[in-house]
């Protein structure tokens, strides 16, 4: 998708010849940074809009700003991002307004992410997105006085993040979409390949609240099944590394993650390693089994990004109030199976599928890729 600039200079011209509502169009992108050298990421501001006749913008004409913030670069984090501007594009199209989208991503580095946000807040933007939990959180603290419309995205747990009340009645200015993950249907995928499975790895960054839950549903589910586990946590990639192998020492018969960006971020470096010991990645989303995972189980992120993109939408043009905006949920069982993987432990995928059936609604197959986008080239 090619993000558009509204520029200052079209827009003043226009405004001199009527008062009628316009807006300007360009093919460029302008960049810059959160600030002057506390981060590396790339910011743009863009207006995610398609070319319309003269007859819809006069039409309608609306224009509003909105800014983005990703927590950090990873296939399921961009994959959203990149669905949501699609998304919006479309909707401006169709509704012949502007969307001007300031778009940042703040690396997992708290100290930027807090001055993106005053950022879009000194921009006086009319709604906020904020894409994983730590950023949804940051958000929330930021417009506790102003009540700019926050949505988030890929929340595991906003219930218990504090972001909202409740998911059918969220009660503040933040509502969005959610990622909750079925822990017990990931761990019954684990037993229905192998039955005889006896040591199971938990591996996550104990600092990731979208992994907290999980875990812990992780732990009760293999306790009642009289099944040991044994835990490996890590907030660096270095540190992820070690911790895959000290699993590869620990003996597991299989490792277990949940929808953990840090673990997500340092997939492409360590799947090789349990790969290699023939010890499956059973993870929270279909990004791990991309990046070399064994299994990926979870919700759909490319449809997730459009439906967040449609909540937007509506609290902008019709006004929704986040407080009375439900939570968007999905129905997340969809198991998604790398078949270089798969062959590499010495499976069939036939024969996987058929036992991963009865705990899904669908199995698919993916190779390994640094992105999706990678997948379509």
């Amino acid at each position: 998708m090619k993000l558009r600039n509204v520029f200052a200079m079209i827009t003043a011209a226009a405004m001199t010849l009527s008062l009628a509502a316009c807006s300007g169009h360009s093919t460029a992108s302008s960049t810059s940074s959160a600030s002057s050298d506390s981060s590396s990421s790339a910011a743009s501001e863009s207006s995610v809009s398609s070319e319309k006749s003269t007859a819809s913008e006069e039409s309608s004409g609306a224009s509003y700003t909105i800014g983005i913030c990703n927590y950090v670069d990873d296939a399921s984090l961009n994959q959203i991002v990149e669905n949501i501007n699609a998304r919006l594009a479309e909707i401006e199209s169709e509704q012949g307004i502007t969307i001007n989208v300031k778009y940042d991503n703040c690396n997992a580095d708290a100290n930027v992410m807090n001055q993106i946000i005053a950022n879009f807040a000194a921009d006086n933007v009319d709604l906020m997105v904020g894409v994983a939990t730590p950023v949804a959180m940051a958000m929330q603290s930021a417009t506790e006085d102003s009540k700019t419309p926050v949505v988030f995205a890929a929340v595991s747990d906003p219930v218990g993040a504090g972001l909202v009340a409740s998911l059918e009645e969220p009660g503040s200015n933040v509502t969005g979409s959610s990622d909750n993950l079925d822990t017990n249907s990931v761990m019954n995928l684990i037993f229905a390949q192998n039955p005889d499975a006896k040591k199971i790895g938990l591996l996550y960054d104990v600092g990731q609240d979208s992994s907290a839950a999980a875990i812990e549903h992780a732990k009760a589910y293999l306790d009642d099944k009289g099944v040991e586990y044994v835990e490996r946590t890590a907030t660096t990639a270095e540190e992820v590394a070690l911790a895959a192998q000290a699993l590869v020492s620990d003996g597991v018969d299989a490792v277990f993650t949940p929808t953990d960006n840090t673990i997500m971020k340092a997939e492409l470096a360590i799947y090789e390693t349990f790969a290699d010991a023939g010890i499956p990645h059973y993870t929270g989303a279909d990004s791990f089994a991309l990046n070399g995972a064994f299994l990926g189980y979870g919700v759909d992120y490319a449809n997730l990004g459009r439906e967040t993109a449609d909540m937007i939408a509506s609290i902008l043009t019709e006004g929704k109030d986040p407080a009375a905006t439900p939570v968007i949920t999905f129905d997340n069982g969809t198991a998604t199976v790398n078949t270089e993987i798969c062959e590499k432990l010495g499976l069939d995928f036939d024969t996987v599928s058929e036992a991963f059936a009865p705990y899904c609604t669908r199995v698919e197959e993916i190779t390994t890729a640094e992105s999706f986008s990678d997948l379509e080239s």
